[in-house]
């Protein structure tokens, strides 16, 4: 498809501006550094200093660092007790991970619509899509703004489920004043590049619950312990470890984890930016009617790992493909967060057909992810603002 021309000369910007960027200092050198001198790569001191760092930060008991976010998904359905034959209610606006997990269970996703404003999975939606069958939900905080838990946890504890929050957007942003990652059974995060924390990979997850972090500690490593209270046998000597369930090599490396501590001592000012920006965007999008700015309900202080830009159609001569195209010839690299999970190939080829949830079928058709990160200038905000208004006023009805 051919970009939109736009009269009046030169883009906003000569050089590109991408959706998200990490943002990576001394500091963070000299912690990976430091784990490469010393005498553990993997499963060493920094695992454990991670975790209580990630507890002292969310209020959490316990948490269990893992791989990437896809495997404290898979972990965290698999300590629920997920299995063949259950079901799982999720959101279709999510990365296709927040629904397969179950699918790694052998069990069935449930798709329940989103609300048209937050974006954010639509509680009345999930209790209509449960079943006898139903064992979990898994809740996404889009964006970074959290989730409504309040009445997501008493949904699920009248129907006796699992409420696993995906966390993966969420790490720096509170619900009610508690830090999220606290406050459902479960909450996951994740340490991919461009979320507000990185680890270049990693993922964790937090819980209240020991019984459930016990079973998180043997999922994530090959279902092996050295707890000698757990074992069937007796102790043959030091070297002596029991594998007593089927569990995976989900285990992260210490040099993961002195990157995301490093990057942790940093939230504060990423999370006091990445608020400017919104609030930037919001101040400039929310003025004019071609554009819908996503709500935010006042739960939630939220730290923002997406801008969503949602155009109103009708009041445009022009279609999403057509604005991500023109922002694109501005020299302002977005992308669209996400493509309906049930629109895959995979999933159509298990039944799934288009129409489940008609609020995110919409959204995706109008949604557009702006820049957004830590290291963009006031001139970079600035830039994008600039690029959205030309587009508007020139393909404005």
């Amino acid at each position: 498809m051919e970009k939109p021309a736009i009269e009046g000369g030169r883009p906003v910007r000569e050089t590109p501006i991408f959706y998200g960027h990490q943002y990576i200092d001394e500091a963070d050198i000299q912690a990976v550094t430091e784990v490469l001198r010393s005498d553990f790569l993997t499963c060493g001191p920094k695992i454990g200093e991670l975790e209580k760092k990630l507890c002292a930060l969310t209020g959490a008991k316990y948490a269990v660092v893992c791989a990437n976010g896809t495997a404290a998904l898979h972990i965290a359905a698999l300590s629920a007790g997920v299995g063949e034959g259950d079901e799982v209610i999720t959101t279709p606006i999510t990365f296709a991970a927040s629904a397969n997990c179950a699918l790694y269970c052998k069990a069935r996703p449930v798709f329940a619509d989103i609300d048209p404003e937050t974006y954010n999975i639509d509680p009345a939606k999930v209790e209509a899509a449960i079943t006898s069958r139903t064992k979990a939900v898994v809740a996404v905080d889009y964006t970074g703004q959290s989730v409504d838990l309040a009445p997501l946890m008493e949904i699920c504890k009248r129907h006796g489920l699992t409420l696993i929050e995906d966390g993966a957007h969420v790490i720096g942003t509170t619900y009610k004043g508690q830090p999220n990652g606290s406050i459902a059974d479960m909450t996951t995060f994740s340490f991919h590049p461009v979320k507000t924390v990185t680890g270049g990979e990693g993922g964790a997850v937090l819980t209240n619950d020991e019984t459930l972090y016990q079973k998180l500690l043997l999922y994530r490593s090959h279902g092996i312990t050295r707890d000698e209270t757990l074992m069937e046998h007796e102790l043959d000597g030091p070297w002596y470890y029991e594998q007593i369930s089927l569990g995976f090599n989900y285990r992260m490396t210490d040099i993961q984890a002195a990157l995301i501590i490093s990057q942790l001592d940093k939230l504060p000012m990423f999370r006091a930016r990445r608020q400017e920006i919104v609030k930037r965007y919001n101040e400039a999008f929310g003025k004019m009617p071609e554009l819908f700015v996503q709500r935010e309900i006042p739960e939630s202080d939220t730290t923002r790992h997406l801008y969503i830009l949602r155009i109103v159609p009708e009041k445009l001569k022009i279609d999403r493909r057509q604005f991500f195209d023109a922002l694109a010839a501005e020299n302002v690299h977005g992308n669209v967060h996400y493509i309906p999970v049930y629109y895959f190939p995979h999933y159509e080829k298990m039944g799934y057909k288009r129409g489940l949830c008609p609020n995110a079928e919409k959204l995706y058709e109008e949604i557009i992810s702006l820049p957004l990160y830590y290291g963009m200038s006031d001139e970079d905000t600035e830039s994008v603002i600039e690029a959205v208004k030309k587009i508007v006023d020139y393909y404005r009805v």
